[in-house]
């Protein structure tokens, strides 16, 4: 049977920022720190953390929503994509980034749970903290 996550996180920066920065390929390279290649257009392929995930932009929302096809280099041969949804909520204090992973391999959900966990929401927690300090400061100048 195909897995699902979900997994929500708050970020100390808007929407904008936080959809702008998923949808670039140096901003999505930096708070990863793997390289990824991606464009902010509908129907176009991306890659992240060095090739490790490939897929491509189904919808774009502006500061909502984002949905990709998606998959590893571990998917077993002849898997289907999953599907990534991005949802973008703005709360007290920032932005609530949900992920609902859906169509994963079987067996296959903790890891990927896991993934997203320590290769996306930890790094990015640091990269927008940051992002935060210097937009106060570039305002207090």
């Amino acid at each position: 049977m195909r897995e699902t996550i979900r997994l929500s996180e708050t970020f100390p920066v808007s929407a904008k920022i936080l959809f702008d920065a998923w949808l670039s390929s140096d901003k999505h390279s930096s708070f990863t720190g793997g390289k990824a290649q991606i464009l902010p257009r509908r129907g176009t392929r991306f890659t992240a953390w060095d090739g490790y995930i490939k897929g491509s932009n189904i919808i774009i929302q502006p500061y909502g929503r984002i949905v990709q096809k998606w998959r590893t280099t571990e998917f077993p041969p002849g898997a289907p994509d999953s599907n990534l949804e991005i949802l973008f909520e703005k709360v007290d204090g920032g932005t609530k980034l949900t992920i609902l992973h859906t169509n994963l391999p079987p067996d296959d959900g903790r890891k990927y749970e896991k993934g997203w966990q320590d290769y996306y929401f930890k790094p990015m927690k640091k990269y927008f903290k940051k992002h935060q300090v210097n937009q106060i400061n570039s305002h207090a100048v």
